[in-house]
């Protein structure tokens, strides 16, 4: 997003956007949900969601709050939730409200940093399914995260990064089946092969 410095080029949209500061970058349409969720904790649900919609204000849609009501049918347990002060949420529903505070200026590029992190298994599977459901309302996403088994199955493309570099790169049904990746990254067996 701009906050710390980065080396190499960095395009968006065709566009070099390397100098282009933070608040344009979100106005262009990119929304970032960190690893640590940063949600204001003595702010109510609603409220962490509203400030989400900071983009659409300044687009002047007047509609804004429609998007609202698209968060909570996504995440059905921020709607019954929405006057409980954020800080006081589950791990998970703090996950749900990060990306739905996200998903309120209607990003373009959705970034997600680790979004299973520190969650209950059942959690995680919600997340991805959650994420997985995004993909089909237009929206590019993101997403870096350690769990490759549940992030190549939702990703259209991977990239396995070793040390900072890229190790492998294509569609994520071929790294799913790569035997370095199943012996390294997935912690299964590679199947026997076929005689």
């Amino acid at each position: 997003m701009g906050v710390i410095g980065s080396r190499g080029t960095l395009q968006f949209d065709g566009e070099d956007i390397a100098a282009v500061p933070l608040e344009e970058r979100v106005m262009a349409g990119m929304a970032l949900v960190p690893e640590r969720r940063e949600l204001f904790a003595t702010m109510a649900v609603q409220d962490n969601l509203v400030l989400g919609a900071f983009r659409q204000v300044r687009l002047g849609n007047r509609r804004w709050r429609d998007r609202l009501d698209d968060v909570y049918a996504i995440f059905p347990r921020l709607a019954e939730r929405r006057t409980q002060l954020a800080g006081t949420l589950s791990g998970g529903e703090r996950q749900m409200l990060a990306v739905g505070r996200a998903l309120m200026s209607r990003p373009r590029l959705l970034m997600l940093d680790e979004p299973s992190l520190g969650l209950a298994p059942l959690v995680v599977r919600e997340i991805f399914l959650t994420i997985e459901s995004l993909r089909s309302t237009g929206v590019t996403i993101l997403l870096v995260e350690q769990n490759a088994r549940a992030a190549l199955q939702v990703a259209d493309h991977g990239y396995v990064l070793e040390m900072g570099e890229f190790a492998l790169q294509g569609p994520a049904a071929e790294l799913a089946l790569d035997p370095r990746v199943i012996d390294t990254y997935l912690g299964a067996a590679r199947p026997a092969a076929a005689h």
